[in-house]
């Protein structure tokens, strides 16, 4: 009987790691057989004419375990199921955060308030770029989604529920924040979906502090339970709704390529300063902006193009997979710009021509997304990219946005491949 030395074999098996020929990926990342779906309904919340919600939900019902998250999908409907039209409830925002929340708590707070900041619940953001309490969602868009599409390419994938990543005594909980605006019989209803402040008859913001006089309109005059003015004499019962939403995911494995979710903001104000270890830098999102109207002399529907952009640096780079921006009404599109002016991603809006949910006239019923070849984009680590977002200012905009969300994997399939089987051999032999 031959007896092979074990450092031979050792030696061996490295060899073929690191040279040989890696199996044919095909056979490990196709998941359609694999994916698993699932409806939820928020809990219910209720709009009359002209009024607003903005609910905070904790601990919905969420896919639990370590798994990896494939596509979410949200739309507004009634008790009934239906799907509700943008021009009756405008769906201003939602979106989906991620804590972990302590095992020992015995009631979590459900009743769409906000939850104080000095709770016990930690909070998991995404992985940038903008300062830690601003645009940490995981999942979120607005009027444009049933129209955009959110599926993510195998063999990558949005990890959660990690064991390792959980503090232990801890739990992974997940938060819905909606924000939606009934326009049923409302005089202005361009401007209540753009929150002006006229409109909602609103001075001081939530939190009872003065609204500066130039501020004409977005989310400090269009807060939970206020009223948008409404045609004298309208009147119509309030109505539950609920916002449906659909995730889709699979079981983690080796197999499943983790893609880091970034959001980058046209209003970021960014510091660089020097410290002991190099440049850093401090991010200042504002979220919202305002798009004056053009001068009168270019009023011919050409040269009222409002454009604002904004260069920031990319600490830590990856390929690109999945890339869509978020525009509100006005909006002509948004372009991410690498550093020697490549093209990233190019999002265009699409207006809807018709009556029905889905195709609402006068609404960004849906955004272009941009699924690059695996490989093709690369931002290098620390590039300063170039974010431009264009709006049509043919007449004043109020509370606009100009995000651009971002999934970017650190690692190609064939490397996120060849790097965990050559860490599971070495697990075993060790």
């Amino acid at each position: 009987m031959w007896c092979v030395p074990r450092d031979f074999v050792f030696s061996l098996a490295i060899l073929v790691l690191l040279f040989g020929t890696v199996p044919c990926l095909g056979s490990f990342v196709k998941t359609e057989n694999k994916i698993k779906s699932a409806v939820f309904l928020s809990p219910k919340f209720e709009l009359g004419p002209g009024s607003v919600i903005n609910k905070y939900y904790y601990d919905i019902d969420f896919p639990r375990g370590h798994v990896a998250i494939k596509s979410f999908h949200a739309e507004v409907v009634d008790e009934d199921g239906n799907p509700i039209p943008l021009h009756e409830t405008y769906l201003h925002h939602w979106v989906v955060e991620r804590y972990h929340q302590s095992k020992h708590v015995t009631h979590t707070r459900n009743d769409g308030q906000k939850m104080p900041e000095n709770s016990d619940n930690i909070m998991v953001r995404n992985s940038g770029i903008c300062q830690e309490s601003i645009n940490k969602q995981y999942f979120g868009l607005g009027s444009e989604t049933r129209g955009t599409a959110t599926d993510i390419p195998d063999p990558f994938g949005i990890e959660i529920g990690n064991p390792a990543e959980i503090p232990e005594g801890y739990e992974e909980i997940w938060m819905l924040n909606v924000h939606a605006i009934d326009t049923r019989g409302v005089e202005d209803k361009l401007g209540c979906t753009e929150c002006k402040c006229e409109l909602y008859n609103v001075t001081v913001d939530e939190y009872g502090r003065s609204i500066r006089s130039d501020y004409k309109g977005g989310f400090l005059c269009c807060y939970d339970s206020k009223q948008c003015k409404l045609k004298e004499g309208f009147e119509r019962p309030k109505r539950s709704l609920y916002l449906r939403y659909t995730v889709k995911w699979v079981d983690w494995d080796d197999f499943i390529v983790p893609a880091k979710i970034y959001i980058l903001d046209v209003t970021d104000t960014l510091k660089l300063s020097d410290n002991s270890k190099g440049m850093n830098s401090e991010h200042d999102c504002k979220v919202e902006y305002q798009v004056e109207s053009c001068t009168t002399n270019h009023k011919d529907g050409n040269g009222c193009v409002h454009v604002k952009r904004i260069s920031l640096p990319f600490q830590t780079g990856g390929y690109v997979i999945y890339g869509v921006a978020h525009q509100h009404s006005g909006g002509i599109g948004s372009t991410l710009y690498g550093q020697d002016e490549r093209v990233i991603c190019s999002s265009i809006p699409r207006y809807g021509n018709g009556n029905e949910a889905g195709n609402e006239t006068g609404y960004i019923v849906g955004m272009s997304t941009c699924y690059p070849k695996p490989g093709s984009i690369k931002i290098i680590d620390g590039e300063t990219l170039t974010l431009v977002s264009i709006y049509n200012n043919s007449q004043e905009h109020n509370g606009v946005m100009g995000l651009f969300y971002l999934l970017v994997a650190e690692q190609l399939p064939d490397q996120h491949f060849r790097h965990s089987t050559r860490s599971s051999f070495f697990m075993d032999v060790m």
